[in-house]
C-alpha cells in the first residue's frame, strides 16, 4: 500500500533564515509586548498538532511595535502596509520560532487571518497581503507555505497599526 505524506519536506529554522537572506530579510527577536497589555495572551499556542498564532503586528528588529502607524488609504500607502504585512509575518516566523524550536516542527500553513486597519475608501485588502503571503511560500516552499487567507476591513487596529495577521499551522505528524 502507497501511504502518501501529507507534509512537504522539512524546512529548518536555518533554511528559512538562509532563504530569507537570500532576500535580504532576516528574523526579527521575539515580540517584546508593549507594556499596556496587561493580561499578555498566549502569542503562539499549541495544542496537540495544532498551532494557533494570536494577532501579530509588525515589529522592528528588536522585537517592538514598529510604525508607521495609520490607515491604508490615507495615512499609509499600499506599498507600506505591504511591507508592515511582511514585517508582521516575520515577527509570526520569529515566535514560532521561540515556541517550537525550530521551524521544521511545521508541517504545513492552514490559514492567515489578514485585517488592513483601512479608510473608508479603501477596498484593495487582498493586495495588501499578496507579498507576505508570497514570503511565506518563499520561505517555506510550496507544499508547506501553502495556506488559505481571508483579508478584510476593520475600523482599528491596536496602536493604530496599518496590518495585524493571526495563523493557523499543523505540526509534523
Amino acid at each position: 500500500m502507497n501511504v502518501r505524506n501529507i507534509y512537504g519536506p522539512a524546512v529548518s529554522s536555518q533554511e528559512v533564515r538562509a532563504r530569507l537572506a537570500a532576500q535580504g530579510r532576516s528574523l526579527p527577536k521575539p515580540w517584546q509586548l508593549p507594556n499596556q497589555i496587561k493580561i499578555a495572551p498566549s502569542l503562539v499556542r499549541v495544542l496537540g498538532k495544532r498551532v494557533l498564532v494570536s494577532g501579530h503586528v509588525p515589529i522592528g528588529e528588536d522585537g517592538t511595535v514598529a510604525g508607521p502607524s495609520g490607515k491604508v488609504g490615507s495615512e499609509v500607502d499600499l506599498a507600506t502596509a505591504q511591507e508592515s504585512a511582511r514585517l508582521t509575518l516575520l515577527g509570526i516566523f520569529a515566535d514560532l520560532e521561540r515556541e517550537l524550536g525550530d521551524l521544521d516542527r511545521v508541517g504545513a500553513w492552514c490559514r492567515l487571518n489578514c485585517m488592513v486597519n483601512a479608510s473608508p475608501d479603501f477596498i484593495d485588502f487582498p493586495a495588501v497581503f499578496n507579498p507576505a503571503s508570497q514570503l511565506l511560500l518563499d520561505a517555506f516552499g510550496d507544499e508547506v507555505g501553502g495556506h488559505s487567507r481571508v483579508a478584510v476591513g476593520v475600523a482599528g487596529l491596536p496602536w493604530n497599526m496599518p496590518v495585524e495577521i493571526e495563523a493557523e499551522l499543523e505540526l509534523r505528524g
